[in-house]
């Protein structure tokens, strides 16, 4: 729990349409005196029941064409690193750029998402580069601890860089490069599967964060914090991501992925 993050940004944004993962790593850490926590990185385990076809289809996306764009011509996944980091340059400026981890980072934000609806996201594949954390608590008596109001505000900056980006521009980005982010999540584990559906299915789960009166509080059984509140310490990380924001930053992040969501969420047959 005391581990930031940040570092879900561009995914966040992404997931704010490509899903909630540059936060989660860009502020990703645990405090200075805190290891990471050891992560289980079993494989992902395909649905027993075959997927005819996408939940969610994309306007403008092929999905059984793996390799292009209908858009202009795209690098084969292995070739993308420079690319995208281009776009993203474009889209969000030149401070996000200087953080984007060097390789395979289409493959980060896809495996970032995918894990973003479950407990834990794997170190190993964070997306951009650990920043320094202003995670901060005070002392509420024995072995309670408040998630400070200068911990919510360090988000601040990076919810209005979310909270100004052209959700347009966003899913137009997503659009041309989703074959290969649906190849990355081909070779993660899924060949029926669609990353589409796994990202909408990620907004969902984000969007379901509970509104938590505040301060709130957390214990320190060992090294890392967690939440006193039981039902809130079960939740999954993308949700714990909103909660450690603080409820006015959160409420603005749910409001962008509201927007992405009714872009790239086909809702005709559910």
């Amino acid at each position: 729990m005391d581990r930031d993050t940040s570092s879900w940004l561009i995914p966040l944004v992404l997931a704010a349409a490509v899903g909630a993962c540059l936060w989660y790593y860009w502020n990703n850490i645990v405090n200075q005196d805190a290891a990471p926590p050891q992560v289980s990185e079993q494989p992902p385990v395909e649905d027993s029941e075959p997927r005819i076809g996408p939940l969610h289809p994309i306007p403008g996306a092929d999905f059984a064409d793996q390799t292009q764009s209908d858009l202009r011509p795209l690098p084969p996944l292995n070739e993308s690193d420079e690319y995208f980091r281009l776009e993203l340059t474009d889209l969000f400026g030149e401070p996000v750029a200087n953080i984007i981890v060097g390789t395979r980072i289409i493959e980060r934000v896809v495996a970032t998402v995918d894990n973003l609806p479950r407990g834990h996201v794997a170190e190993r594949m964070r997306p951009v580069s650990a920043l320094s954390s202003g995670f901060s608590v005070e002392s509420e008596g024995g072995n309670l601890y408040a998630i400070t109001s200068d911990s919510y505000h360090r988000y601040d900056p990076l919810v209005a860089v979310v909270s100004s980006v052209d959700a347009n521009i966003l899913i137009d980005l997503y659009r041309r490069y989703y074959p290969l982010f649906q190849k990355a999540y081909v070779d993660l584990g899924y060949p029926r599967g669609f990353f589409n559906d796994r990202l909408v299915e990620a907004i969902d789960d984000m969007l379901a964060t509970p509104v938590v009166e505040e301060p709130v509080i957390l214990i320190r059984p060992h090294v890392l914090y967690e939440f006193e509140d039981p039902d809130l310490e079960s939740r999954s990380s993308g949700q714990k991501l909103m909660l450690r924001m603080g409820s006015d930053n959160a409420a603005l992040i749910k409001e962008k992925l509201r927007q992405v969501r009714e872009m790239i969420a086909n809702d005709v047959n559910m």
